[in-house]
């Protein structure tokens, strides 16, 4: 009778023994048989969807791995679907070290699918919209292509997205089926839409209070009446921001509220914003030294809209005060009547400057890429440099009565980060002795900045700058209206203004010149999904009186896609004897 129980012991032992034994930690899951280049996105979306990598690094039972390691062939059968892999082979190794397994999972993606019939039709009055119809014609994946989930899908939603924006809001499926033929590996697709009638833009509503009512109506500078596009509303959001009145702008189209003739009524719902807007800060320069900087801006002074903002600028060396009054002039799309007085002093090493400025301008949009600008302006200027062999030198003045015609261009795919496209800044101005003027004078200058990307990670920049002047006497020229070259967004490696004509040695300060002319080559990579990356570039250019003096000036740079904001970090070295080793430069915004 006592043999049953030891036997049963026995039994109940070895069970115990077998668990223990049977018990093991996943430390590493590899996918083995995808590229990691090519195939990155099969690989992260296995990844993903294996139940596996929620268990590494914790115990589990031999029932329970056994079922993971299972589970891992269906996933990874399942995860390579999307990409058009119907029949793949897939081994799963577990090999052990001790407890430590280390699962290995080996794929053969086999075949693909591949769409074998494509179907995809348009009807209703979109029938006869080339975009719709380019989109239509240019669906992904196209015959003889693998079927890939995410592009279909991505192609499906590009076209019912058009629909909606272009104003073709009855815009319904007739038909959604794709037939996978996994003996024959194709993929046949049935696709189509109806998209009933386009609507029209009709009347903008706008919802406010304090400002006078039909202030805001020139902004809307579409017909009544016109084909509804949601590019148009965009456009007026865009507008409505840059006035800065308001801290909510909704715009809502209501289709349910069309009119016989098919107008959609626009709802535009706008709150203020907080009034009076003030800032303060420290700043630094390597020529200025140590400062203050505040504002004080009233983003509306009354009803109608005005506004007036003060900036002081309070450094050692520098000093600078400008207050300006605008006022809304939205006959030209976004254009401001402007009023502008501002004071400078600068007291450095080389200069002792002051000058008082006066501007009347008018600005406004032109079209979707020029904007203008035309001022007359009224420039009071005193200087005198220091100099070691005259070291109480006289002061010049200048008086300088002039009108200014100036034009912004603006045609880059994104104006944070331009990645393709052209921007530009161009001006002519001159003056007429004895109209205002201490002597005759004209001048013209433009900077032009080219992008062009190279995939998602990389892009190009080309910038040129050239300025000539035409006088007979420069030297009654003042500083402020003559051309200097060296530092940031010049000529990089040189310090702020000091290429070009220079004083008698020893000082050797720079005087201005009649003319100038840069070029800039810069490369920038990022690192993949990342906003960090790096730059390297090469400067050049002169600012000169009769021959050019060309300095070139290379460097690196630091880039990062900031939540406000582009910031650059360059370190740069001139090559024709620069004043100092390297320069130092910091900016924040787009470079445009």
């Amino acid at each position: 009778m006592r043999l049953i129980p030891t036997a049963l012991l026995l039994v109940f032992l070895w069970a115990l023994a077998g668990a223990a034994q049977a018990r093991g930690t996943i430390d590493k899951v590899n996918i083995e048989g995808l590229d990691k280049g090519d195939d990155a996105e099969m690989i992260e979306n296995i990844e993903v969807s294996l139940s596996l990598y929620q268990t590494i690094g914790k115990v589990q039972g031999e029932s329970r791995l056994e079922y993971l390691l299972n589970q891992a062939q269906d996933q990874t059968r399942a995860a390579l679907e999307p990409f058009g892999y119907y029949s793949p082979t897939i081994t799963v190794d577990a090999p052990r070290n001790g407890d430590n397994v280390t699962v290995v999972i080996h794929v053969d993606k086999g075949e693909p699918v591949r769409v074998r019939q494509s179907h995809i039709v348009l009807t209703g009055w979109a029938e006869d919209d080339q975009y719709l119809q380019r989109d239509v014609a240019e669906f992904q994946p196209a015959v003889g292509q693998v079927f890939s989930h995410p592009q279909y899908e991505a192609s499906k939603v590009r076209i019912t997205r058009r629909l909606a924006e272009r104003g073709y809001f009855d815009a319904d499926f007739t038909q959604r089926r794709v037939e996978i033929t996994r003996a024959e590996h194709a993929a046949d697709i049935d696709l189509g839409w109806d998209s009933g009638r386009r609507y029209d833009m009709g009347p903008v509503r706008f919802q406010y209070d304090y400002f006078k009512p039909g202030l805001f109506d020139p902004l809307v500078y579409w017909e009544e009446g016109s084909y509804y596009h949601e590019g148009k509303l965009d456009r007026l959001r865009e507008s409505l921001n840059k006035l800065g009145y308001f801290g909510t702008i909704d715009i809502q189209p209501k289709p349910e509220e069309a009119d016989a003739d098919g107008r959609v009524p626009i709802d535009v719902r706008l709150e203020r914003a907080k009034r009076t807007v003030y800032t303060a800060g420290l700043s630094y320069g390597s020529e200025s030294g140590p400062g203050v900087r505040g504002g004080v801006e009233r983003r509306y002074v009354n009803s109608r809209g005005h506004k007036m903002d003060t900036q002081l600028d309070f450094a050692q060396k520098r000093k600078s005060l400008t207050t300006a009054y605008r006022i809304p002039a939205f006959a030209w799309l976004d254009g401001w009547y402007s009023f502008t007085a501002g004071y400078y002093d600068e007291q450095t090493d080389y200069i002792d400057l002051r000058n008082v400025k006066l501007s009347a301008s008018r600005s406004g949009e032109l079209n979707d890429h020029w904007t203008a600008i035309a001022s007359i302006n009224a420039l009071r200027e005193r200087w005198r440099y220091s100099t070691n062999d005259q070291p109480d030198p006289f002061y010049q003045y200048a008086t300088f009565v002039y009108p200014q015609l100036e034009a912004v261009y603006s045609g880059v795919d994104n104006r944070t980060f331009p990645t393709q496209g052209m921007a530009a800044r161009m001006f002519v101005r001159g003056g007429v002795e004895g109209v205002g003027s201490d002597t005759s004078f004209a001048q013209a200058y433009a900077q032009v900045f080219w992008f062009h990307g190279f995939g998602a990670n990389d892009r190009l920049i080309l910038r040129g700058e050239g300025g000539t002047t035409w006088t007979a006497d420069l030297v009654s020229m003042p500083p402020s209206l003559r051309f200097f070259a060296g530092g940031d967004n010049s000529i990089r490696g040189y310090a702020f203004r000091e290429v070009g004509p220079r004083t008698p040695p020893p000082d050797k300060y720079a005087l201005g010149a009649k003319h100038v002319l840069t070029g800039s080559v810069e490369y920038e990579r990022y690192l993949n999904n990342s906003p960090w990356g790096a730059a390297v570039f090469v400067d050049t250019g002169s600012a000169f009186d009769n021959t050019p003096d060309f300095h070139t000036g290379v460097g690196i740079g630091l880039r990062w896609k900031s939540p406000i904001g582009p910031v650059r970090v360059d370190v740069a070295h001139g090559l024709d004897d620069p004043d100092s080793q390297f320069q130092l430069y910091i900016n924040i915004g787009a470079n445009l």
